[in-house]
């Protein structure tokens, strides 16, 4: 019985990375028999495991808010100093890969305080602390600093294609932007 429910959450799985990968590329213009196509199987398993666009569209939200909440909450970002959480951070959110921009592009799906409680305010929490300690500038609030981070993460997820080892290195190329733009000597 363990054998089978460990294959049954690696098809579910599957679909669900192949959705996020495909629908970010496609956009809404994906149906589900492509869907399928892309995850590998078959239109028949696809809906056993979703029966609605809607259902899958919803599962794959849960499953990017999940992911990115569990990588921040392993990245233990409360015990390292503001500059290796931030990278941290961007190295947590990046390994998402597809996932973290279907959060970004199919706002209808995602509970928009969900995210905010799971995934913005431990990256707040950091910034908040950078801007106490001197690491951050302080002149700017702490909203428009969140934006701007977020921003970054967005962008630099953009880059992961066009970079060879692309997490590792979006991630280093982000942190230090970030790290020089809004340091406390910018002031």
């Amino acid at each position: 019985m363990a054998q089978r429910q460990v294959v049954k959450d690696h098809i579910r799985q599957s679909i669900l990375d192949a959705a996020a990968t495909l629908l970010i590329t496609r956009g809404d213009s994906a149906i589900m028999s492509e869907l399928a196509d892309a995850a590998g199987v078959g239109r028949a398993t696809l809906y056993r495991y979703f029966s609605t666009r809607e259902e899958l569209m919803s599962a794959l939200a849960n499953a990017a808010i999940d992911d990115a909440s569990a990588r921040l909450e392993a990245a233990d970002l409360d015990h390292v100093p503001v500059s290796e959480a931030i990278a941290r951070i961007f190295r947590a959110i990046l390994a998402c890969g597809a996932k973290f921009e279907f959060i970004r592009a199919q706002h209808e799906f995602i509970d928009k305080d969900d995210v905010d409680r799971r995934i913005g305010e431990p990256i707040r929490s950091v910034i908040q602390r950078g801007m106490t300690d001197g690491t951050l500038r302080s002149d700017v609030p702490l909203e428009v600093l969140s934006n701007l981070f977020g921003g970054m993460i967005f962008g630099a997820s953009r880059t992961l294609p066009y970079l060879e080892n692309g997490v590792e290195r979006a991630s280093a190329i982000a942190t230090e932007t970030l790290l020089k733009g809004l340091s406390s000597s910018a002031e």
